[in-house]
């Protein structure tokens, strides 16, 4: 089968999965397609990253929630290699858990049981610049009243940050889900300086919401985000 991919040199995707019955399904489905190129087979982050680092890749197609595998290894690739673009593909997520995973980089999505087309295509308009998500996926972050628009990811700097260990506290609560009443009641402190230090992290970060924190938070491992956000689910 051959997709128009505009022009482009043959796109080198890796499939990231730690389900082996998957990864051979998908590599047999992009083996048909003229200008994809499976470079690389991954059944963890541990490879992948090492995959990333020592191989030239334009596409990842991952499923964050399977085994070995976490959202928060998406920013730290792209704080490797930012031209890399992530295709999230997983079985069954709630609307609100796509839209975070786009918020933590991955740019566009379908699900496992979407057609192999829509799979293709995905792969192709991904390493064109653009974002593809299929019927599923749009049907339920439509359900959940998301407006894509409103959804951005902006990678965070690597310049080193100073952050007090009060500070790096509140971060991880926040991060866990707390809000600032409750982190109040467990750091004995009142809301008006839990709210003071919520916006001089804030400030530190360059970030200006909530998202930015918790994306600290993981890339910096205060805390693992299949803690509060993704459910694990063993392909």
């Amino acid at each position: 089968m051959c997709l128009s991919s505009s022009g482009l040199n043959t796109i080198k995707l890796v499939i990231a999965d730690s389900s082996e019955l998957i990864r051979i399904g998908l590599a047999t489905i992009f083996d048909r397609v003229e200008g994809i190129s499976v470079e690389g087979q991954c059944s963890s982050k541990d490879e992948l990253r090492k995959h990333i680092t020592e191989h030239e890749t334009d596409v990842v197609i991952i499923d964050y929630t399977s085994k070995d595998f976490e959202i928060g290894v998406v920013p730290e690739i792209l704080t490797l290699n930012k031209n890399v673009r992530f295709i999230g593909i997983t079985k069954d997520q709630s609307g609100q858990t796509i839209v975070d995973a786009l918020r933590f980089g991955v740019v566009s999505h379908v699900k496992k049981d979407c057609s192999a087309k829509e799979i293709m295509e995905s792969v192709v308009e991904t390493a064109e610049g653009n974002k593809f998500f299929c019927g599923q996926v749009l049907e339920l972050i439509h359900e959940d009243g998301v407006d894509l628009d409103d959804v951005q990811f902006e990678p965070m700097s690597c310049e080193p940050i100073s952050l007090s260990t009060r500070e790096l506290e509140v971060i991880t609560l926040i991060a866990e889900g707390s809000t600032n009443t409750q982190i109040a009641s467990k750091l004995f402190l009142s809301n008006h300086t839990v709210n003071t230090h919520r916006k001089n992290i804030m400030r530190k970060l360059g970030v200006n919401n909530t998202a930015g924190i918790v994306m600290y938070a993981v890339k910096s491992q205060l805390v693992s985000p299949n803690k509060f956000l993704f459910a694990s689910s063993n392909s």
